[in-house]
């Protein structure tokens, strides 16, 4: 019985074959690189649904920035358009002039506009704008007595 098993022992060593020879083969080896090479995929995957996350909330940033400026300009367009007495501090043929000047008035806190004199190619500047011919008289005078002395009223059609 005893030789039995040495003979059997020495088949199954002889028949199956050793680490060395499994790795000498490639097929330990073939594993692991597969699954690194299958975890470098899964990594590179997430970090191109992390990039792509963070350009979806980049844009999602970006177009509400731009509707926010769109109903800004809106409701900017639709009160130059509404309101009819301007209180105008200047008139240019060149637009940056215009620009400017509107620019240093709205540093010191008035709503200014600039739009077309209708009929003509002045820029005017407008440092308020009333819906009310009395309420525009009121704050020409005091304007005019305070801030610039040249200041008129233009009355959009």
């Amino acid at each position: 019985m005893r030789h039995l098993s040495a003979i059997v022992l020495i088949l199954i060593l002889t028949v199956s074959p050793s680490c060395d020879f499994l790795r000498h083969k490639g097929i330990i080896g073939k594993k692991a690189r597969t699954l690194e090479s299958l975890r470098a995929q899964q990594d590179s995957i997430r970090v191109a649904d992390s990039l792509r996350k963070v350009q979806d909330d980049l844009l999602a940033l970006e177009n509400a920035k731009l509707d926010s400026v769109r109903q800004e300009e809106a409701k900017r367009l639709a009160a130059v358009q509404t309101s009819k007495y301007n209180i105008i501090v200047g008139s240019f043929l060149t637009p940056v002039y215009a620009q400017g000047l509107s620019e240093t008035y709205r540093e010191q806190g008035y709503d200014t506009k600039v739009f077309k004199m209708e009929g003509s190619d002045f820029e005017l500047v407008s440092a308020e704008s009333h819906q009310s011919l009395r309420k525009a008289i009121e704050r020409l005078q005091q304007f005019q007595d305070t801030v610039e002395i040249d200041a008129w009223i233009y009355i959009r059609p």
